[in-house]
């Protein structure tokens, strides 16, 4: 059996070396320059979603929720995904892609938002659900999975490149950092940023990631604080993880009108880090040289769908092939036409 190492300890070269693990591969190293979680997944939302826009994504987006809910409290809580339009445009899109998510198998369904404790539901036209969505902690799960990996006799080295190391296949899993391993894949670096603000007294337990349609503003609920998010209005193409305070009062000042008890929350923190953006918004999943795998590219998406995503490679390096289809996610189909570029970027 071939020697792998594994570049990257983020969440999903940590799904990677545990499903491999599982399949009783004996020769594998999992390395990272840094610690465990260090880089995107420890700097992660931690929402965990079934409702893409696009097919392919919406059934690697399955395949890992069962995970999740396998995996259960206090790493993951089910408390659902909430989205809201609050204009006649937005109900149309939301409830066009409830429809695809509903023959991908996703249950979504129309609710009433006033039966989110606290929510201003005021201006909302159309509101849909999906209770089997939830959040998770990005950092604790790798970690759990590490583990688990370890466990099974992965080698777990941190503090080690993993390009230092003789290998037979080497995994890049080293998300935007990933063309550093291999320059040509289409990969940039897009600079996003959260903010945590509280103590908010009476947070329902139950209360779900809830995103506006038309903003993309959102947030979840983290013991007694907020955690918030939203596209910025110009996209920031770099490597550097810089905060921008104007960016963070915008948050809070959506956070005052969605969700009033919150309104004058304190900031806890506010930090930056790394989106690996590929052309359209898929991952790189698949050979991208003579022994060099890449897993990468998941453009804010790479929680979330780690857990099937590990499954996958590990059976297509392990057995040859996998039970889930990774024919949209090739390196080699940037050489044509973009067939499922995918929308729904939070």
């Amino acid at each position: 059996m071939a020697r792998i190492v594994i570049a990257g300890a983020g969440c999903v070269g940590a799904s990677i070396a545990y499903h491999l693990a599982l399949l009783g591969a004996r020769d594998v190293v999992l390395a990272d320059r840094a610690e465990i979680a260090s880089g995107a997944t420890g700097k992660a939302m931690g929402g965990v979603r079934q409702q893409f826009s696009t097919g392919p994504e919406v059934r690697l987006a399955r395949e890992s929720a069962r995970f999740f809910r396998e995996l259960g409290a206090p790493l993951f809580e089910q408390v659902g995904y909430l989205f809201v339009a609050t204009t006649e445009d937005g109900a149309a899109r939301l409830r066009a892609r409830m429809e695809v998510q509903r023959e991908l198998g996703v249950p979504v369904e129309e609710v009433d938002p006033r039966r989110v404790g606290g929510l201003e539901a005021g201006d909302i036209l159309f509101a849909g659900a999906c209770w089997e969505d939830g959040v998770g902690e990005p950092a604790g799960i790798t970690r759990e999975l590490v583990g688990r990996a370890a466990e099974g006799g992965v080698d777990v080295r941190e503090g080690t490149d993993a390009r230092d190391l003789d290998a037979e296949v080497l995994v890049v899993a080293a998300g935007a950092r990933s063309p550093e391993l291999v320059p040509e894949l289409p990969i940039r670096p897009l600079c996003r940023q959260l903010v945590d603000v509280g103590p908010v007294a009476g947070l329902p337990e139950d209360l779900p990631m809830t995103i506006e349609e038309e903003t993309t503003f959102h947030f979840r609920r983290r013991a007694d604080t907020l955690r918030l998010a939203m596209t910025e209005p110009a996209p920031r193409w770099t490597d550097r993880e810089e905060v921008d305070d104007a960016l963070v009062e915008d948050k809070r000042a959506h956070l005052a009108h969605r969700y009033p008890p919150a309104a004058g929350a304190p900031v806890v923190r506010a930090w930056a880090g790394l989106y690996d953006m590929t052309p359209d918004a898929h991952p790189i999943i698949g050979w991208a040289g003579d022994g060099v795998y890449a897993a990468c590219g998941f453009s804010g998406h790479g929680f979330m769908q780690s857990p099937a995503v590990g499954r996958a490679v590990a059976e297509e390096l392990i057995l040859g092939e996998s039970e889930l289809d990774l024919s949209p996610y090739r390196p080699d189909r940037f050489a044509g036409e973009i067939e499922f570029p995918e929308t729904l970027i939070l």
